[in-house]
């Protein structure tokens, strides 16, 4: 199998599809949200909505525009992705994806200011987060970026530029892992390499945002700390 291997500053990493798998869990908080919310299509909501803000969505698929009532509703949505978590596949609702574990257990030990060598930048809320997380058993970076703390989240280049810059580094020297067309479109607004995984989007959608690397998972990428980044070696498909 032919290998590519490039040094990086930091790894800036999506959360959702990238590193844990919650799809399950996320399809049920959403038929949870069309009792309140009898409108909306979910085929059609899990077809568009994954990689893009809890709030973002809201707004786009259950019209709330009042911006209280959606941070309450985004709240009550990402718990509802908790609790249906916790009642799928005996409570292993949020698991880690293939790959994960070789990869943090590579990074884990550099995750702390004032240089940490990786970074997780995710659309979820702070709350969803840190739970996704700590019910996947993924160690929490110090670089961490969430949806509250950005203007404009994925496609726009916001929260890859804030994660390169709580690593102290440019984004330039940067690599994205991401599953989603609008992250991949965020890490190459924020001028970043890319690495898109066919984790949760078909090849054709994926394709289409033109990622730097196109791999099924983390289990295709291999990395190495050094004393001043990563290096990164992605296994290509024959």
């Amino acid at each position: 199998m032919p290998s590519v291997t490039f040094h990086v500053d930091a790894v800036l990493a999506d959360m959702d599809g990238t590193l844990v798998d919650s799809k399950a869990a996320v399809e049920g908080a959403w038929d949870v949200f069309k009792l309140s919310y009898p409108h909306i299509d979910v085929t059609q909501i899990l077809s568009s909505s994954h990689g893009v803000r809890t709030t973002d969505n809201l707004r786009i698929h259950c019209g709330i525009t009042d911006p209280d009532e959606l941070e309450r509703e985004a709240e009550r949505f990402e718990m509802a992705i908790v609790t249906s978590a916790s009642a799928t596949n005996g409570g292993s609702g949020i698991v880690l994806l293939p790959g994960v574990k070789a990869a943090m257990d590579e990074l884990a030990p550099r995750k702390a200011l004032p240089n940490p060598l990786w970074a997780i930048c995710t659309s979820a809320t702070r709350i969803y987060a840190t739970t996704a997380l700590k019910l996947a058993g993924v160690p929490m970076p110090d670089a961490f970026v969430v949806a509250e703390d950005v203007a404009q989240g994925k496609p726009y280049p916001d929260p890859y530029l804030l994660g390169a810059k709580l690593c102290g580094v440019k984004p330039e020297n940067c690599v994205v892992l991401e599953d989603a067309p609008a992250g991949v479109r965020s890490g190459q607004a924020a001028g970043c390499k890319t690495i898109g995984l066919l984790t949760s989007h078909s090849r054709e959608q994926m394709e289409a945002v033109k990622p730097d690397f196109l791999v099924k998972d983390l289990s295709s990428v291999s990395m190495k700390c050094t004393e001043n980044g990563v290096d990164v070696t992605v296994h290509l498909e024959d």
